[in-house]
């Protein structure tokens, strides 16, 4: 009795969340290209793609100024849609919630060099042994 009582709670629980997770908008998945991309090393690419994946609406001022963008980085070597799960996404982008997608224009951006079509990896035949870019 205890247990089937203890599997109906953490069962319910479970859906919860993944309702709770369900509450943010869809993300949009875009490209940025950064043309004549330069390494500190002084190597260079004609142009590089970043993926991205976006939450919310960008809400501009009277200069055309985006206020309300929050960029989430990662120190993975990974995508950003790793922040698109129950566990983070679910608790973070939801209606009332820390980062709420309908106040803010969240930008997910993929790491350079993540195997996605958009990747200089996948686009090219080049080898990065630096990952150190100038600004």
């Amino acid at each position: 009795m205890k247990l089937a009582r203890t599997l109906s709670v953490l069962l319910i629980t479970f859906i919860a969340i993944a309702l709770h997770a369900a509450d943010y908008p869809a993300p949009q998945a875009g490209t940025f290209v950064v043309k004549d991309f330069q390494f500190k090393s002084g190597e260079k690419l004609p142009e590089v793609k970043l993926h991205y994946y976006t939450l919310g609406t960008p809400q501009k001022d009277a200069s055309g100024k985006v206020r309300n963008a929050v960029l989430i980085l990662h120190g993975t070597g990974g995508t950003g849609r790793q922040f698109l799960t129950p566990n983070f996404g679910g608790v973070v982008f939801g209606p009332g919630q820390l980062l709420d997608a309908a106040k803010y224009f969240i930008i997910l951006p993929d790491n350079v060099g993540t195997a996605t079509p958009a990747s200089p990896v996948t686009a090219c035949t080049c080898v990065f042994r630096i990952m150190n870019m100038t600004t």
